[in-house]
């Protein structure tokens, strides 16, 4: 297989039936997710179980776990649409060069990254919203997830670069084994060492280190499509540009991300502790139905990517009128079912029976559940432009719901409503968004209709 591109795969991804290819691609993206949603579930779990502040503490954390993913998604996700159009298009050197360029840069950053944070990691968690009730407890989760940036980040290009590549199910093992781990670690490391948060944290650095040297294993086989090699490593500016260019829908949208859930957690942690704890609770715990649109929504993306570059534009329309209408009855679906049970829910998450933790919880659960139809339209559609390589339009959906959209909601409506506001925040936003995400579809299939009648008078 090496230097060549798979006749095997290019024929799954050009010619296999898109009702079969895309979920074939997507569960286990899917599984992968949902698994590492159940490992951040047992972590808040043991660790709920020290304190409030403990579970606060998590909280804060997730702002620095997806601040360090930000240039694994910089990267990464910029790679994985590009690798995907130049299979697409047969130009497999080009790809091995991209690749192997991409993950050695991605390390390097995260090496930075990680000698930065610990630096400065006292003002590092009040910044992303801790308070004097947990801030010790925060250092401490955030020592570990630290000194696993550059594997983190490494994951996460790997990850979405197997993928691009029709390897999902191997991208799965990797995510999907350090999640499993890690839910062994945290009770050892957690109970039986009686090492606390910091215990929950070594869990975490060990479980993704450990992720990284699954995903990078096919590669020093050499049983990849794409090859990685230090030789290879080359910054060219029409690579970097490229790569940039879809990389910064995804880098936009988790940046905003960050900068939303930093910005709640301020606002939850001004208000009480037990509303950023029970914030923390409901992000876990919504989680799961995020598994499942993400996880399809990153399936279909190289499907979309590769039968672009190939022209297939048939293939291309039908991928996106199915993934639409699938992952929104299943958010509709999921959410019903997740609304229904989510007071026994957060009881789990809740082992001190704070009263205030239990209703905001409940409450923001159920307000997300209900408009989860609109975060799946949302995904599929930003996952189509970026998979053609509109970078512009992808920005666009991708930096809505949790950055211009989120963040005036989240600043005025805790001011109005207290605690109820703050639960109400995302599913507000999800709500508006269906204004961004309707003409934006409408606009796909037009490009689409476009590229079919310019290709008919070629």
């Amino acid at each position: 297989m090496r230097g060549n591109i798979s006749p095997k795969k290019q024929q799954m991804m050009l010619e296999e039936n898109i009702r079969t290819l895309i979920p074939k691609m997507a569960v286990p993206t899917i599984v992968a997710q949902l698994i590492t949603t159940i490992y951040n579930l047992v972590d808040t779990y043991f660790v709920s179980t020290i304190g409030t502040q403990a579970t606060a503490a998590v909280g804060v954390n997730s702002s620095l776990e997806r601040t360090i993913t930000l240039l694994g998604s910089l990267i990464g996700a910029g790679a994985c649409s590009y690798i995907a159009r130049l299979l697409g298009a047969k130009r497999k050197e080009d790809a091995d060069r991209v690749l192997s360029t991409s993950l050695f840069t991605g390390l390097a950053l995260g090496l930075v990254l990680m000698a930065a944070g610990l630096v400065i990691i006292r003002p590092l968690v009040y910044l992303l919203g801790a308070n004097e009730d947990c801030v010790e407890y925060s250092m401490q989760y955030a020592r570990y997830v630290l000194l696993a940036a550059p594997f983190m980040i490494g994951s996460f290009i790997l990850n979405m670069c197997l993928r691009s590549e029709g390897s999902a199910t191997f991208a799965m093992v990797g995510i999907g084994f350090g999640g499993v781990l890690n839910c062994f670690l945290d009770p050892l490391f957690i109970r039986t060492f009686g090492l606390g948060v910091a215990g929950a944290s070594m869990a975490t650095a060990i479980s993704k280190t450990i992720s990284f040297c699954i995903l990078l294993y096919p590669y020093l086989r050499k049983n990849t499509s794409v090859d990685i090699a230090l030789r290879k490593f080359r910054l060219l500016a029409a690579d970097v540009k490229e790569v940039l260019a879809i990389g910064s829908t995804s880098f936009f949208r988790s940046a905003l991300a960050v900068v939303a859930m930093v910005t709640i957690n301020r606002v939850a942690s001004a208000i009480s502790t037990p509303a950023l704890a029970a914030l923390s609770v409901a992000n876990r715990v919504m989680e799961f139905p995020f598994a499942f649109i993400l996880g399809f929504g990153q399936g279909y993306q190289p499907v979309v990517g590769y039968n672009w570059g190939a022209r297939q534009y048939g293939r291309v329309r039908e991928s996106l009128s199915f993934s639409a209408a699938v992952s929104v009855i299943g958010a509709i679906i999921v959410g019903g079912a997740l609304a229904v049970m989510a007071g026994q829910i957060v009881m789990i998450f809740n082992s001190q029976a704070d009263a205030d933790v239990l209703s905001i919880g409940i409450l923001c659960i159920r307000l997300q559940c209900a408009v989860l139809f609109s975060h799946a339209l949302n995904s599929i559609i930003n996952m189509f432009f970026a998979g053609i390589g509109d970078a512009r339009r992808a920005i666009l959906m991708s930096t809505a719901r949790q950055g211009y959209v989120f963040i005036p909601i989240a600043l005025i409506l805790p001011r109005l409503f207290g605690a109820t506001g703050v639960a109400s925040v995302q599913a507000a936003a999800d709500l508006i968004c269906l204004v961004i995400s309707v003409p934006l579809m409408i606009t796909a299939y037009r490009l689409i209709a476009e590229r079919e009648r310019e290709q008919t008078a070629d």
